[in-house]
């Protein structure tokens, strides 16, 4: 059934300007619903980071900017959802248009720049599903696992402290918090993946969800970094991540690289981060990059480029422990989620695996050998 309304959908969805798509989008989730995926397959379930999911494909942050339709997403067959990004203030982003598609390589460029409804809009709508009804009918879902994406204002004078606040006042209602200092579209916040501001950032961030821990219960903390770093800075990131006892790394965001290959040339020219198909050969890598250098200290959630259900289990070979869809979506439909799921259950059943964990940065040494993509 999902498919099928998903199939009447997306027609309309593409002929409409890409942001108007996305905001149509967000309210036929709100005013309705898909129906209930089915329950997954248990050898799908992955515990990380201390969290039951009941599978690993999560709808990335970006989609859901403000909280507006969590649940409708798990009903969809995500095994976990992240919102966001949010901002402490409200802010607009940046002009329209901000969002294009690259039809022929299948992939999307957004300069949306934390366009956010601001922190008290997306506390008072996830304080709201944390209700007992709202959680018993997330939990019959099958999944209720809702993750918060967080940034700092543009115009913050004091980016770190942005972070802090919104630590303090989403980790009672967050099954985790991400970190976001990767975005290209807000000037100088990948300046925060500077090994000494880093250090503070994430000494501050994990200080706080320690102090509201009494009450919020263990919140894990995860960082989102770019697949832009160099090598060299990537050793200080995770370095950094493993000493300040993070709880996990979303690999990666959006790249501003443009890969020669790229057939939408003209498309190919606007400013901002380039996400979907494009984005799979580099995003793999560093994330294989970063598994090696974690050595388990903590899980890794794989995105960027994930088009389809041997992209996922590539990602999860490639070492993540979740994976994230977003742009995908926007050529494959609702379809993929389900694709994934089956293309995963017929790798444990050709196997013979018990679930998923076996998979888990199989092949990251081989990814890391390959000549650097283009």
């Amino acid at each position: 059934m999902i498919e099928f309304l998903d199939r009447l959908a997306r027609p309309l969805l593409h002929a409409l300007d890409p942001e108007d798509a996305h905001g149509l989008a967000i309210r036929m989730l709100k005013f309705a619903p898909l129906p209930l995926a089915p329950r997954d397959d248990p050898r799908l379930a992955l515990r990380v980071f201390g969290l039951n999911f009941p599978n690993p494909i999560g709808m990335a942050a970006g989609f859901d900017k403000n909280a507006e339709v969590p649940d409708a997403l798990l009903r969809a067959g995500f095994g976990f959802v992240e919102v966001g990004t949010i901002t402490p203030l409200p802010q607009p982003g940046n002009p329209r248009p901000r969002l294009f598609r690259l039809n022929a390589d299948q992939g999307v460029i957004n300069r949306l720049g934390f366009n956010s409804q601001g922190a008290d809009a997306a506390l008072k709508r996830l304080a709201a599903r944390a209700a007992p009804d709202i959680a018993a009918a997330a939990s019959a879902s099958g999944g209720s696992i809702v993750g918060i994406n967080v940034g700092a204002n543009k115009d913050s004078a004091d980016r770190v402290a942005d972070y802090v606040k919104l630590i303090e006042r989403f980790a009672p209602v967050a099954s985790y918090v991400t970190v976001n200092i990767s975005s290209p579209n807000t000037p100088g916040l990948r300046n925060l993946q500077q090994a000494a501001v880093l250090d503070n950032l994430l000494a501050r961030v994990v200080d706080a969800r320690e102090r509201v821990s009494r009450n919020a219960g263990p919140t894990p903390v995860l960082l989102k970094i770019a697949p832009d770093l160099p090598l060299a800075d990537l050793d200080d990131v995770v370095g950094i991540a493993r000493a300040r006892r993070v709880d996990g790394m979303i690999v990666g965001n959006t790249t501003v690289a443009r890969p020669q290959r790229l057939r939408e040339t003209v498309v190919a020219k606007e400013a901002g981060g380039l996400s979907g198909r494009p984005l799979y050969r580099l995003a793999n890598r560093m994330l294989a990059e970063t598994y090696v250098r974690v050595e388990d200290a903590f899980p890794l959630v794989g995105a960027g480029g994930i088009d389809s259900g041997a992209t996922a289990l590539g990602k999860i070979r490639a070492g993540a422990s979740l994976v994230q869809v977003y742009s995908g979506l926007v050529f494959r439909g609702l379809a993929l989620v389900g694709e994934i799921k089956q293309t995963l259950l017929a790798a444990l059943e050709r196997d013979g695996q018990a679930g998923l964990n076996d998979y888990i940065g199989a092949d990251a040494a081989a990814v890391t050998a390959e000549a650097w993509p283009d």
